[in-house]
């Protein structure tokens, strides 16, 4: 959220046949989709895969050790870390990238109507735009939260109102561009519908580069819900979440180090995951990528 990706101000548009296939052979895309498949697949199973319920207590077993029945050990309060580990992983990555699509939803319609509106909506849109990105991320973020109150739905709010706007102009840019380019001039020309130009000639080279700018900010999105939620603005006790997981445990490293090497491991996994992903979509996305 703080450090937005740059972006090639025109990239082409790649078609979506072939990108695993391409994301394969490319060598950062390769270890980032084994790893966002690898962590996706654990968010998704992780309410089956947790051996033991996440937020019960149990104060017998309290900071134990990694060990039999207790693989990453317990917190203070006995319970389960691989469990809560798990548990967390929804809400760290399911946010994260719930937060990146509604930004690049967003984007892709409100970019993609001030290029194609009348002049006076295109004015409107981008002053609005230009008010937004005018206010720091983080500084409109803790206003949004400080406004709605702290909770893990309202933090997303938070993440998506501070960025969106960046995404719109760069879908304006991209979009501009589209719209006067050979192919849908000369499909205005021999009289396709202007609905088929705009979903065939206009909307493709706005999304992709939107893929590659949201994927690489997925990252980024991440570290954001883990701050706040460290900060206790995010999740709240007792739901598991890695951020909030260090912020529990941040004050027994000496005696259960354990406690914060987990989540901190995984955050620093997702972000590597997403930034090797969008370092490789990027490449992909150039001429020189695709031969």
């Amino acid at each position: 959220m703080l450090a937005r990706p740059r972006l090639a101000a025109a990239m082409p548009a790649r078609p979506a046949s072939g990108l695993v296939a391409g994301l394969s052979r490319h060598p950062s895309g390769r270890w980032g989709l084994i790893l966002a498949l690898t962590l996706g697949a654990v968010a998704v199973a992780g309410p089956w895969l947790a051996p033991h319920p996440p937020n019960i207590p149990d104060y017998g077993a309290a900071l134990r050790p990694p060990g039999p029945g207790h693989w990453l050990g317990t917190d203070a309060t006995g319970r389960n870390q691989l469990s809560r580990l798990l548990d967390g992983a929804r809400r760290s990555l399911g946010g994260a990238a719930l937060v990146a699509v509604a930004i690049t939803l967003i984007g892709l319609v409100v970019g993609t109507l001030a290029a194609l509106g009348a002049r006076w909506v295109d004015a409107v849109v981008m002053r609005a735009v230009d008010v937004v990105m005018a206010l720091p991320g983080l500084i409109l973020a803790f206003a949004v939260i400080g406004l709605l109150g702290p909770g893990y739905t309202n933090l997303l709010i938070a993440l998506i109102a501070a960025d969106w706007a960046y995404t719109a102009r760069i879908a304006r840019a991209c979009a501009f561009e589209a719209v006067r380019s050979p192919a849908a001039i000369v499909a205005r020309q021999i009289g396709v519908p202007e609905w088929r130009v705009i979903l065939h000639h206009v909307l493709p080279p706005v999304f992709w580069p939107l893929l590659v700018l949201g994927t690489l900010g997925l990252g980024g999105q991440i570290a954001a819900i883990s701050a706040f939620s460290f900060l206790g603005l995010g999740v709240q006790v007792p739901h598991a979440e890695w951020g909030a997981m260090l912020a529990d445990s941040r004050h027994l490293f000496t005696v259960a180090p354990w406690l914060l090497l987990a989540p901190a491991a995984c955050i620093l996994l997702s972000v590597l995951a997403s930034n090797l992903l969008g370092e490789a979509l990027r490449d992909l996305a150039t001429p020189e990528g695709r031969s």
